[in-house]
């Protein structure tokens, strides 16, 4: 199928179950529109040839839009869809996927952005290393983006993908036994950060609701089991404890900060 087949498919799907289900009920063209962009644009070719639909959809609205989407039926039709469209293109799932709603104000009340990606796999039950930073999604990075470990630390994000834990391989370790070894992982989509929860024992939470990806805005409070962290997108504070890097020009907070080893690594221990 191509973009306009996949479409118009995705329509009629949406249509039928609404009619059926929840009937007076009606999907926006531009929703329609822009998860078969995302379906396309977001499926992966293996080496054996196979197609992989990206199986995590967010779906971001202007928090008044986004009332509309309040019944968990709509969202199940939706999802509905997305899985027969694929399956109908020849592209297949590794597992099960899923559908979120996040609210945005800058997005226009009449429109909405779709943000489809592949869950990541638990680092510690494949054993794998740390992501290739070269092979990325989106390299747009959010400018000024930090993260504030808790409350005292500041860790500059300036990688399209962050893995935090307490493992020495990870980007940002924590050294708290409350978190994982691998427990969660940052990465940019479409110029946007979005937090991953990496099946961690004791969970990623955002403002207070548990969350296996979400995406993240300014004073999120993100937390990994009890270990908190606020996400930023501003100037951070200063660095007085590297010598070797300046202040930002117009940061006038002293808060101390998180010294990087190599390979961009930060270490913070309670």
């Amino acid at each position: 199928m191509n973009l306009k087949e996949i479409e118009a498919r995705l329509q009629a799907l949406v249509e039928v179950d609404l009619l059926n289900v929840l009937p007076g009920k009606k999907v926006e063209d531009v929703i329609i529109q822009k998860l078969a962009a995302a379906i396309q644009l977001n499926t992966n070719s293996e080496k054996d040839g196979s197609l992989i639909a990206p199986d995590m959809y967010t779906l971001v609205l202007h928090p008044d839009t986004s009332k509309t989407w309040e019944d968990p039926q709509l969202l199940t039709i939706l999802l509905h869809s997305i899985i027969s469209v694929a399956q109908e293109a020849g592209f297949r799932f590794t597992i099960s996927p899923t559908i979120t709603i996040s609210t945005d104000e800058k997005i226009l009340l009449n429109d909405a952005e779709i943000i489809a990606s592949h869950r990541v796999e638990s680092m510690a039950e494949t054993n794998a290393t740390p992501l290739d930073t070269g092979s990325l999604e989106d390299n747009n990075l959010p400018e000024n983006a930090f993260l504030i470990v808790e409350g005292v630390k500041v860790f500059p994000l300036t990688l399209s993908v962050v893995n935090i834990g307490r493992r020495l391989d990870n980007q940002l370790i924590i050294d708290d036994p409350r978190v994982s070894r691998n427990h969660a992982q940052l990465r940019t989509i479409k110029g946007r950060y979005v937090v991953f929860d990496l099946n961690s024992t004791g969970g990623t939470f955002v403002n207070g609701q548990r969350t296996s990806q979400s995406v993240l805005y300014p004073g999120d409070v993100i937390s990994l089991a009890g270990v908190a962290l606020i996400f930023g997108q501003d100037n951070p504070p200063p660095r007085p404890d590297l010598k070797d890097t300046a202040p930002l020009q117009s940061a006038t907070s002293n808060r101390p900060t998180a010294s990087l080893k190599e390979h961009s690594t930060a270490k913070f221990k309670k």
